[in-house]
């Protein structure tokens, strides 16, 4: 397993080690100990699948309180994968990283709590995998506008399908500083 770095402290992309011949392939997608050893999450509490068609756009979204880290991967198609820093006082406040997450590269991307996520969807379709820290909270479930002048994320969809929640979410700079989490150096 290889592990790069993004310009977001933490999160980082996970290259699996890939065994492949004319059958087919096998790689470990998530080994407890091998993560640990590397500095990311032992324990994952729930697993999430989606389906979505091309040019959705599914965010920017976090959890504040009850934060979730997510390990996020694309079973099938490819989407753009986006993590954007959300915590108050950090260095890297509003900025973000993106990897292209494929069924073919099998790369995941961990993204940490504290972190709003998005990804939008370039293939025909892509099922996406989130394995995640914490279970769902709908009283702490929030977005951040996708859009956000201020954050300006290089999405490659100009005119995104997007949920209706995701249509009137926020800018960063308009949320309420007790509903972003606190950075902790």
């Amino acid at each position: 397993m290889n592990i790069v770095e993004t310009k977001l402290p933490g999160c980082v992309v996970v290259e699996p080690t890939v065994f492949g011949d004319e059958r087919g392939f096998f790689f470990e997608a998530w080994n407890a100990a091998r993560f640990d050893r590397h500095g990311l999450p032992a324990k994952f509490v729930q697993s999430n699948v989606s389906s979505s068609f091309c040019g959705v756009l599914r965010g920017l979204h976090y959890q504040w309180p009850n934060p979730q880290g997510k390990l996020v991967s694309v079973l099938e198609g490819e989407a753009y994968d986006v993590a954007v820093d959300i915590r108050r006082g950090s260095p890297t406040f509003g900025q973000w990283a993106a990897v292209m997450l494929s069924a073919e590269n099998k790369r995941q991307f961990w993204i940490p709590e504290g972190f709003a996520h998005g990804f939008a969807v370039v293939s025909e379709r892509a099922i996406f995998s989130y394995l995640c820290t914490a279970v769902y909270d709908r009283a702490a479930d929030a977005s951040v506008r996708w859009d956000d002048p201020a954050i300006g994320v290089d999405w490659p969809v100009s005119d995104p399908q997007l949920s209706a929640k995701d249509a009137v979410a926020p800018l960063l700079a308009d949320i309420a500083p007790d509903r972003l989490p606190t950075f902790m150096p």
